[in-house]
């Protein structure tokens, strides 16, 4: 088959075999895949992860009682047996793999396996291209499941890449006060739209909010977010980066912030809010590939100010 593989420093098509299938689980064809900004992370180093690259997908079932079903895929197969999956948290298991970022190869390919427990069905109303969204949606909703959002909340979103817009939108849904600051006006649009409040990054006058998200991409994110979060309040931290930047925490003791950081989340309201039409996508697609252009498509993703790109291995 065919994949998009990072090996050796590179990320380039490759022939490969067919994924070995373990005792239980799938195999499926990827009909979408999408490219999040931590496979590009991995190609600048995030993790050390060598294999099949990707982790954003939609697609059908191969074998097995779900045959033909459409679906998307949670991120983390974990062991099922250690005491963190006992307690509910296999996104957490120590002995877990992730799709396409530690010991797992991912989605940019023909085929792929995973364990039918994190398949989730898109319903027929959900076309693909947007249904690709649930993974990074979720990861939005889980700040829900994290913090507390009482009505009228103060929130303030930095950054309006792929993940900031949805995390935006999530946080408008759930009845706070959104601000979000950004670098791209015409990002920016598509929240305004959307009924939510923003300011580009160089006209922001840098009032504190109770609640800050940081979901900048960046290394230096983390200083400006904890700047911008009011003392005696919530910074939640979204972003994965390659670079390890030196940062003073003692404004994190003297202001008494609480800290949240936030990763994977719950697909079921992630696939509900995409089909009921609550969180807005499509203006979010800046360009599809094939699974023969592939690196072509991470350097499309990889453009400064660039939203969504889209692989289709079928």
């Amino acid at each position: 088959m065919k994949a998009l593989v990072f090996e050796d420093g590179d990320a380039q098509l490759a022939d490969r075999p067919d994924p070995t299938l373990p005792d239980g689980w799938v195999t499926l064809r990827p009909l979408v895949c999408g490219v999040c900004n931590t496979d590009l992370e991995i190609v600048r180093g995030y993790m050390g992860f060598a294999g099949t690259l990707g982790h954003e997908v939609v697609a059908e079932v191969l074998d097995g009682p779900r045959r033909g079903e459409r679906v998307t895929c949670e991120i983390n197969f974990a062991c099922g047996q250690c005491a963190a999956c006992a307690q509910g948290m296999g996104r957490h298991c120590p002995h877990r793999s992730v799709l396409g970022i530690l010991n797992q190869d991912g989605v940019f390919a023909e085929r792929m396996v995973a364990p039918p427990e994190n398949l989730h069905a898109v319903p027929e109303v959900l076309e693909s291209d947007r249904a690709v969204f649930v993974e990074p949606l979720a990861a939005a909703f889980e700040i829900l499941e994290q913090v507390h959002l009482a009505p009228g909340t103060e929130a303030l979103v930095l950054g309006d890449g792929k993940l900031g817009m949805l995390i935006a939108q999530v946080l408008r849904v759930a009845g706070a006060q959104v601000l979000a600051v950004g670098k791209h006006d015409e990002h920016l649009a598509i929240l305004r739209s959307r009924g939510i409040e923003t300011v580009l990054l160089d006209d922001w006058d840098r009032t504190a909010r109770p609640l800050v998200v940081e979901a900048t991409g960046t290394a230096t994110g983390f200083e400006l977010a904890m700047a911008a979060t009011r003392p005696r309040g919530t910074l939640v931290l979204k972003s994965t980066v390659a670079d390890r930047p030196a940062v003073d925490l003692a404004p994190l003791v003297i202001h008494e912030i609480r800290v949240v950081g936030s990763r994977c989340g719950p697909f079921a309201p992630a696939v509900a809010a995409l089909a009921d039409g609550r969180i807005e996508v499509a203006p979010m697609v800046a360009g599809r590939y094939s699974l023969a252009q592939g690196t072509a498509a991470l350097e499309h993703a990889g453009r400064r100010g660039t939203l969504k790109v889209l692989i289709d291995p079928s």
